[in-house]
């Protein structure tokens, strides 16, 4: 916010009261918006203990800071455990986290692994890390879940990022798929939480710059640039310039599919419709005729 030294200028009591109405009205919004996704989706119940995973951006920051905020004030009671995967990254701050997690009174975990240098023996130079990254890094954290007991491990993907994966699994993997709010995983063992499925970026960017978070960059391993996700985020803000709100109309239809209007044969049964008068059934199908 505005720093004391400059309380002797007349503008600053106004500034800092302005500072103050914006982060309040933006916890209000985060908290509203994190609670009704966890309402709609039952993402935490009563007694759970809730794994936070914190990478150190801003996402994970406001993650942490809103579920906190609502532990104080929810009906119900449930734990929360930070956890953060040091990957031995060139340059990634090991003192960060734990200073701000311990100044927060938040019970945490640092896990180490050197997947850094596995991804960067098995990627070729020039290409991107992310897709083996989250993979190894997922692993770890689903194992580390397990063992510690969590009932849900929360990530703090929101609702841009969903929309920008839809996105991506259409443009590079012809699939009509983006990431649901609440998952169980492939082999059954844990509950994969995003509270944030409806919040907007800006929001959290501009409470995480009112909140003045501690931020790691995830931009050590030097592959972002390249990233496929960037030009489909520039697609999607240049389309918001020109017709605001399309982004929030896209991420409403991921929540209100028709099956029976898209050409999946495994997920609606095209194959059984015939037209039905007095009854009984009319015709054959070309298939039982061939």
């Amino acid at each position: 916010m505005i720093d004391a030294a400059t309380e002797e200028s007349p503008v600053a009591p106004v500034a800092l009261r302005k500072a103050g109405c914006d982060l309040r009205r933006a916890q209000k919004n985060l908290r509203r918006d994190v609670g009704r996704a966890i309402a709609d989706f039952n993402m935490i119940e009563d007694g759970d203990l809730v794994l936070v995973c914190m990478s150190g951006g801003k996402d994970s920051h406001v993650l942490l800071d809103i579920l906190l905020n609502l532990q104080r004030h929810a009906p119900i009671r449930f734990d929360l455990h930070a956890v953060n995967l040091d990957q031995k990254q060139p340059g990634f701050p090991p003192e960060v986290l734990p200073e701000y997690l311990q100044g927060r009174g938040v019970e945490y975990t640092i896990l180490e692994q050197d997947t850094y240098s596995i991804v960067t023996e098995k990627i070729p130079a020039g290409k991107t890390y992310c897709g083996l990254c989250s993979r190894l890094r997922r692993g770890i954290l689903y194992n580390f879940a397990e063992r510690v007991g969590a009932d849900r491990i929360a990530l703090g993907h929101h609702r841009d990022d969903i929309v920008e994966t839809l996105f991506l699994n259409m443009f590079h993997g012809g699939k009509l798929k983006a990431m649901p709010p609440k998952l169980l995983s492939d082999d059954k063992r844990n509950v994969v939480i995003r509270p944030m499925a409806y919040c907007r970026e800006g929001e959290i960017t501009r409470y995480a710059e009112l909140k003045r978070f501690p931020i790691i960059p995830c931009n050590l391993c030097g592959s972002q640039e390249n990233l496929q996700r960037q030009a489909v985020k520039a697609m999607l803000r240049g389309w918001e310039r020109q017709y605001p709100g399309r982004v929030e109309t896209i991420f409403r239809s991921i929540c209100n599919v028709a099956p029976s209007q898209l050409a999946d044969v495994d997920l609606h049964p095209f194959r059984e419709l015939r037209v039905q008068r007095d009854g009984a059934e009319i015709g054959n199908t070309l298939a039982e005729i061939v």
